[in-house]
């Protein structure tokens, strides 16, 4: 699949399902400023995803204008278990460049699974995406952010409530969907 049709799902998810539905009340704004960083790697293995990773940390220390950066990986990590492994590495990078507290990783994949959860639950599309990825944030943003927000502590039992009223086989639809067409797609 080429670069700009994996961008292309990947916004539409952004569009239709993290802001579509307020998984996240912080993504709509930063996604209209085009603050968002969408960005494909051609990484195969964990060892050029971790250098991917470090590319993308010290562009967002160079570049302060990126607010957030969404490295997508569909050549590596597609099973969820190994991936949920590789999360301790990408932050184990973090506090290697003393960037904890500075950054942190969230993590997204299309097999998401959370702890406790049977594999078709709907509660797990709240962390479902069309490719694995590591969603690189901002630590003083998301601070500011939730400093703002009036029940920040609410947001994960909202999506979870919400997800389980819509069920998993709408959301494997909306999901499936986002590799429709969509304003990205070209080859």
């Amino acid at each position: 699949m080429s670069e700009n049709k994996v961008i292309g799902a990947t916004r539409k998810w952004v569009e239709d399902v993290v802001v579509g539905y307020n998984l996240c009340p912080f993504a709509k704004r930063e996604l209209v400023r085009d603050r968002v960083r969408f960005v494909v790697t051609e990484a195969e293995n964990e060892d050029d995803l971790l250098k991917a990773l470090h590319a993308e940390l010290q562009r967002l220390e160079d570049e302060p204008d990126i607010e957030t950066t969404l490295l997508i990986h569909p050549g590596v990590l597609q099973d969820f278990d190994a991936y949920n492994e590789f999360l301790d590495t990408a932050e184990g990078l973090v506090a290697y460049l003393e960037l904890e507290g500075i950054y942190q990783v969230a993590s997204f994949h299309p097999d998401y699974q959370f702890a406790e959860t049977e594999p078709g639950a709907a509660e797990n599309y709240t962390n479902r995406s069309p490719f694995p990825m590591l969603h690189l944030l901002r630590e003083a943003s998301l601070e500011a952010a939730i400093d703002s927000y009036p029940d920040v502590d609410g947001i994960p039992d909202r999506n979870i409530a919400l997800m389980n009223e819509l069920g998993a086989e709408k959301m494997r639809s909306v999901l499936s969907g986002c590799f429709g067409s969509s304003s990205n797609s070209a080859e």
